[in-house]
């Protein structure tokens, strides 16, 4: 996989996992510290069906979606719905999430201990490049990463602004009292934005494979790089997510790999240190991330100016 096309693949990735990172914030006000924990999970979803019952891992993406979600709805119901209801601090919810990441850590590497001793196959570490194939010379993976996004991208936004639900989804993002005051469910709402946020992270952990090499502690890894685009974007905003995803993504990706030729490849291993210093820049200038800025005051005192 050229470097370019690698940058593509892992900016198309980071976005499905900050926009599930910004569903769960605007809905209930909790960064989530699991998210990458949740994607890694659905890494070994696609390698358990891979290993026990041959099936390809883009064919395995529908069933990742789905007990993604699964998960992703548990972690809501039986961890933070109680604290909210007991009127718990943003600073106790993020702490869950994060007990929850170490839980699912433990999990997730006992079960690869497990799932290498059934398989005879070691599946504390794993990769799935060799399972990829090519199309128009160039890798599949490049293709089936911007379909899953593409569609996923489109049926969110029909959810969002051609149903009824999805008009009290929006609603209870942006006033959930005032929703609550004319009817809407906000605990509905709340309950599918963790679905749609645990499924959204595990497709994008199972594509992650075909990428990089995938062990139980990724998680820990490449949440750096979805807090920095999800904030960056504007953590208040789906399409700062989908902004901020290509920016770090491809920043970590194509920069690191510039530097590297200047000082070698030994700096590789520090490509979350650009998405890190594109957060603290982004932060200086614009708070509450690029969406966060108005733009068409700046252009009016620029044309105004001129």
């Amino acid at each position: 996989m050229g470097v370019v096309e690698g940058a593509l693949v892992y900016s198309n990735l980071l976005v499905l996992l900050s926009i599930g990172l910004t569903l769960t914030y605007i809905t209930t006000a909790v960064p989530n510290f699991a998210q990458g924990s949740f994607a890694v999970f659905g890494s070994y979803v696609s390698l358990t069906l891979l290993r026990l019952y041959n099936i390809h891992p883009y064919q395995s993406l529908p069933i990742s979606f789905i007990l993604g979600g699964l998960l992703g709805l548990l972690v809501y119901t039986a961890i933070l719905r109680p604290l909210i209801r007991r009127e718990a601090t943003i600073v106790i919810l993020m702490i869950a999430t994060l007990a929850t990441d170490l839980i699912l850590l433990g999990i997730i590497g006992a079960y690869s201990d497990y799932l290498g001793k059934i398989t005879k196959g070691s599946a504390v570490k794993f990769i799935f490049t060799q399972y990829d194939f090519e199309i128009f010379g160039h890798t599949a993976i490049l293709f089936v990463s911007y379909v899953v996004i593409v569609i996923s991208l489109t049926l969110l936004f029909l959810l969002l602004y051609k149903t009824n639900f999805g008009i009290a989804l929006r609603a209870s993002m942006e006033n959930p009292d005032l929703a609550e005051v004319m009817g809407i469910n906000v605990e509905h709402t709340r309950m599918f934005s963790w679905f749609l946020s645990g499924a959204f992270a595990a497709m994008a952990g199972t594509l992650l494979p075909f990428r990089q090499e995938i062990v139980p502690a990724t998680g820990a890894i490449i949440i750096v790089s979805i807090f920095a685009a999800s904030i960056v974007g504007g953590l208040a905003s789906i399409y700062g997510a989908l902004i901020g995803g290509y920016i770090i993504g491809l920043s970590e990706s194509l920069l690191t790999y510039a530097l590297s030729l200047v000082f070698g490849t030994g700096l590789l291993v520090y490509n979350r240190v650009v998405s890190l210093v594109v957060l603290v820049i982004t932060l200086i200038f614009a708070p509450k991330g690029l969406t966060g800025i108005n733009w068409r005051r700046i252009l009016w005192k620029k044309s105004y100016s001129t």
